[in-house]
Parts: structure tokens; C-alpha cells; sequence
């Protein structure tokens, strides 16, 4: 019998290792891993650079707590502000992060309410499931953290009716991960954006699942034109050491004083030492202007797939960030399986969306590879 409990719905095959975009089980399979831990090894399984910083931090020190100063961090987060003025908390996950950005609002604002999105999702702890716009994640975990409300997304007018002198933030993906692969309209976004400002509320970007390159820019919403005041970043910053990530306006940090928030492990050595590594390898204009050529390459493939298949009923996303919405739940389980059995790992999101997140540094003859997979399988 298994000690782990129930709470998620595990697959069979066990991965005991990685290498660029391939995954072994425990039988020695190999598969092309389209997931990526859910869009966590940006860089691919096994990364030389990634390595060596790993066993170059853990010859060193592991941990020193945040007592202390930590170069490590001054240096990563001088690379995720980008010259902006911006300050950054470090922490072990998205969800923590986001659970940092809803403290922040709250007390630098002075105000309670925060307005998100419906099908979006924000984490799993109380603060972030109280944001999170799906009820049925929210199903016996009442009483959820007073004050929030959830909007349709891509919809103006409710938002600005609900927007008063009540509200401290509007908080957001630009992607609905989670979702169903639901990219932000451009238009619709900036209006969010001019409308906080205008309203004295903070713009909170999730970028948890989006960030680090995902959409062919370092974060996502740079592609919209926007400057939130507070964004948050976890998944693949450190591709597979636990860290996340909250950035906020310079004029925020009185709220954050001394005794306002903290961890115990977050931003610890270990984890920025990596995420240093990974932060330079991804924030190189050739190395995004490459995430974004393979991604419209992936799309417009899909998109073909998509006028010959009666099982796609439609094909969208950003960068290697796609998702494919088939005609119900049941193909997409099944779909699932068969292209497990093809050896190509993919992952669901929404009802009935197959969602691709390769590796960045996936080649162009893997993607292509993966590519005929998916069309046996959906032109069955």
C-alpha cells in the first residue's frame, strides 16, 4: 500500500531521469516530454550549466537563513527587476509568492478587496485559493479568506463596475494557465492597467506559469505593453529547485519593513545560486527571439491539425505555451494515454484542453517529433 495520501491522481510510470527534452521511467522507457514538469525544466532535464551551479553552491553553503546579507539574492534580483525599480522577495513556490503579493496590496494600499478572474488560478494555500476563480478547487475548504471577487476575463464592464475605492488589487495571468490556455486580449489588458492606475489599485501579473521565457519574452506581459506593480514568479526559476518570486514597485517597500513577511528557506543559497544561472541563460534576446520562432512554428502546425481533426475544436497560446481544446473530457484522457503510449507526455488543463509545454531548448527535429505524434493521434 501506498503512505502517500490520495490528493493527486498519479500515473503509473515513475521518472528516474532526465536528459534535455527525454524522461526515463523506471522500465527504461523513454519520453519526449511535452510537459516539462509543468512548465518548470525550461532549460531541459540535466542542464550542463544548471548542474554545475547545483554541485558548484553545494560544495559551499546550503543555507544561511535571511538573518544575514545574500549576495545571491541582491544578484538575482537585480537580473529579475531588468533596470526597473522594482524590489524582490524570495520565496519556495508560486503559490507563496502570490500569497506575498495579496499581503502586499492589502497593507500598502490600505484597502481589503481583490478582484480576479474566473478559471484562473493562483495557488493552493488560503490566500492564494481564495483567488483562484475555480469553485470546484474551493469545495471544502470553507470559510476561504474574506474579500475577494471573481470577474469574466476578457470582459471590461464588469470590472469596471466592480472597481471602487474598496479595491486594493486586480490580480491576474496573462495566460490562464490552469485554465484552459486562455490568452489576455491586448486591448482588454492595457484597459486593466489604465484603469487600476486611474483607480489607485495595484495590478498583480501572475507569471508563475508564463514567466521565464514560456511565451518567446522573459515575462509575458511585456508583450502587452504594460508595467504592473507587482508580478510574481516561481515554476521554472530555478528549473526544479523549489523558489518563487514576488517583484513590487520601489514605493511598496514601506509597506514590507522589517518583521512584515517572511521564510525560512526561501531565497536560500542553494536555489539562488541556480536561479541566478537560469535568470542569464533565458534573459538573452537570442535565446527568446528562438522561444518565439519555435513557438509560432508549433502553433501554425496545430492550427493545420486543427482543420483536419473533428476532435479539435481549437488551438491557441503564446511561445511553447499551447493549448489544444478537443471536443470533450473523454477524448482528452484518452488522448493523453495514447500519446503516453507513443512515448510524448502531455498534461490537461481546463475541462477538456491538451496543454504542450516543451522544454525551451527543445530542437527544432524533437518538436517536429512530437508534432507527428500528436497528429496520429488526433487525426485517428
Amino acid at each position: 500500500m501506498s503512505h502517500l495520501f490520495p490528493n493527486y491522481a498519479r500515473d503509473t510510470i515513475d521518472l528516474i531521469k532526465g536528459s534535455g527534452s527525454y524522461v526515463y521511467d523506471q522500465e527504461g522507457n523513454s519520453y519526449l516530454d511535452f510537459m516539462s514538469g509543468i512548465a518548470v525544466t525550461n532549460l531541459g532535464h540535466n542542464n550542463p550549466k544548471v548542474m554545475q551551479a547545483l554541485a558548484e553552491q553545494a560544495d559551499k553553503i546550503w543555507h544561511s537563513s535571511n538573518l544575514y546579507t545574500n549576495h545571491l539574492q541582491e544578484q538575482v534580483a537585480e537580473k529579475l527587476t531588468k533596470g526597473k525599480d522594482y524590489l524582490a522577495f524570495f520565496c519556495n513556490s508560486g503559490t507563496e509568492a502570490n500569497e506575498a503579493a495579496i499581503k502586499l496590496a492589502r497593507k500598502a494600499t490600505g484597502r481589503s478587496k481583490i478582484l480576479s478572474f474566473e478559471q484562473s488560478f493562483h495557488g493552493r494555500t488560503y490566500g492564494a485559493l481564495s483567488a483562484t476563480g475555480q469553485p470546484a478547487l474551493q469545495t471544502g475548504f470553507f470559510p476561504l479568506v474574506e474579500g475577494f471577487d471573481y470577474l469574466p476575463y476578457n470582459e471590461l464592464a464588469p470590472l469596471k463596475e466592480q472597481l471602487d475605492e474598496n479595491v486594493a488589487a486586480v490580480m491576474l495571468e496573462v495566460i490562464q494557465g490552469e485554465g484552459g490556455i486562455i490568452p489576455a486580449n491586448k486591448e482588454w489588458l492595457q484597459s486593466v492597467a489604465k484603469l487600476c492606475k486611474e483607480n489607485g489599485s495595484l495590478l498583480i501579473i501572475d507569471e508563475i506559469q508564463t514567466g521565464m521565457g514560456r511565451t518567446g519574452t522573459f515575462y509575458a506581459f511585456e508583450a502587452y505593453q504594460i508595467e504592473p506593480d507587482i508580478i510574481t514568479i516561481a515554476k521554472a526559476l530555478a528549473n526544479g529547485i523549489p523558489v518563487g518570486a514576488m517583484l513590487g514597485k520601489i514605493e511598496l517597500a514601506e509597506a514590507f519593513g522589517p518583521g512584515s513577511h517572511g521564510t525560512t528557506f526561501g531565497g536560500n543559497n542553494l536555489a539562488m545560486r541556480v536561479a541566478d544561472t537560469v535568470v542569464s541563460e533565458i534573459n538573452q534576446p537570442e535565446f527568446l527571439a528562438e522561444v518565439a520562432v519555435k513557438g509560432q512554428y508549433l502553433l501554425d502546425e496545430l492550427i493545420k491539425l486543427s482543420e483536419k481533426s473533428e476532435k479539435v475544436l481549437d488551438v491557441r497560446g503564446k511561445g511553447l505555451m499551447v493549448g489544444i481544446e478537443l471536443n470533450s473530457p473523454e477524448t482528452l484522457q484518452q488522448t493523453i494515454q495514447e500519446l503516453k503510449v507513443q512515448n510524448l507526455l502531455a498534461i490537461k488543463a481546463g475541462k477538456n484542453v491538451l496543454r504542450l509545454l516543451p522544454p525551451l531548448t527543445i530542437s527544432q527535429e524533437e518538436l517536429t517529433k512530437g508534432l507527428e505524434i500528436i497528429n496520429s493521434v488526433l487525426l485517428k
